[in-house]
């Protein structure tokens, strides 16, 4: 099996970043992962711990958010946004986050809970898990995803941080507390991630135009993926193999 894709979000749920390399540590998640994310108005999270996705602006319930790109820049901490319906941003999060709630304002519904400010959460970021957490995804699994819909969809729509090739589909589900090599790191698979609405949006427009939990359903569940720890630290790259231990 070999990695095909490296992914960061800096800014939970606003935005991606291809990645050619990455240094995985141990006890957390990907580096700049969801190290930021934008707290709505009806949260009262303060960035001092880890709390649920449900604190947060994200696609499950603004699907235009989907349509963001990311660029971090890791010595200056400029976050560059681009958006299809949106002139491109740079900012600093940790100082300019009124910038990004005006900028982002267009692509959520007002009937809502409206974004409010932006929440730093060093080491392990604010993951969709309850641990530091990393996604790793099936290639194979994605296509089978694609002829359960009967549409091409792209792989974007599921977050993952690490995507792979070589496996058969689903086989990932059979990984659960095993380890796996990829590269010099060392990680322990810990459970599959159930996926939410986020993932019917097109990463191109923010547009829901498939149904891919209804696709999942047919194999009577509602899971993509997998989460895992990092046990060893070390470094990945496209290309690396990826083994099970």
């Amino acid at each position: 099996m070999r990695v095909t894709g490296l992914f960061r979000h800096p800014l939970k749920s606003h935005g991606r970043e291809a990645l050619e390399r990455v240094t995985l540590h141990e006890g957390q998640s990907m580096p700049f992962d969801r190290l930021w994310a934008v707290a709505h108005d009806a949260s009262d999270a303060d960035g001092s711990e880890w709390v649920a996705c449900q604190n947060f602006s994200r696609g499950s319930k603004a699907p235009a958010l989907m349509a963001i790109n990311a660029q971090l820049n890791e010595v200056s901490g400029q976050l560059t946004l681009s958006h299809p319906d949106r002139p491109d941003l740079t900012i600093d999060p940790d100082t300019e986050g009124d910038k990004l709630i005006d900028w982002v304002q267009p692509l959520v519904p007002q009937d809502r809970a409206l974004p409010d400010r932006i929440l730093r959460l060093d080491h392990r970021g604010f993951t969709d898990s309850a641990f530091p957490s990393i996604s790793l995804c099936n290639d194979a699994s994605h296509h089978s995803v694609e002829a359960l819909a009967q549409s091409a969809l792209s792989p974007l729509r599921w977050r993952g941080n690490i995507w792979f090739e070589g496996a058969a589909p689903w086989d990932e589900f059979d990984w659960i507390n095993r380890e796996i090599r990829i590269g010099d790191a060392v990680l322990k698979v810990a459970e599959r991630i159930v996926r939410c609405l986020a993932t019917t949006a097109n990463p191109e427009t923010g547009e829901r135009d498939v149904d891919t939990l209804r696709a999942l359903n047919i194999l009577d569940h509602q899971d993509f993926g997998v989460y895992a720890s990092v046990i060893r630290s070390g470094d990945i790259a496209l290309g690396d193999s990826l083994e099970v231990l």
